[in-house]
């Protein structure tokens, strides 16, 4: 995997999630600008799918290709997931929802590039 983009991956899912937290905090629901970072954030990673297929394609997997593939497909499925549950209450609650699932993120980066490194 490319290490850079998966640190700018970890750091935005990061602030987006710390944003949430302030968000809660002053007793808000989610809002444009937040669901916008939410967008921002998935549209990464669905550039960390198209290039960690093609990195599996060219044969640079070192770890069990099971988990890889579900650490890949289950990153995009996380904040989707989170905003749904989200938008369906429109509380302070569930903006706190959309930051627990924000620090997710990072966590499944994190053990994406150690199955792919073989460290897993």
């Amino acid at each position: 995997m490319v290490g850079g983009f998966a640190v700018a991956i970890e750091l935005c899912a990061l602030l987006v999630a710390v944003w949430s937290f302030v968000q809660a905090g002053r007793n808000r629901p989610p809002e444009r600008p937040l669901l916008a970072g939410l967008a921002f954030i998935e549209l990464l990673l669905v550039a960390q799918l198209v290039v960690g297929v093609v990195l599996l394609i060219r044969g640079g997997l070192a770890g069990n290709i099971a988990t890889y593939l579900a650490y890949l497909i289950g990153c995009l499925l996380v904040l989707p997931v989170g905003a749904v549950w989200a938008l369906a209450e429109r509380s302070r609650s569930s903006t706190v929802v959309l930051g627990i699932t924000c620090l997710a993120i990072p966590v499944m980066v994190l053990r994406l590039n150690e199955v792919w490194s073989g460290r897993a």
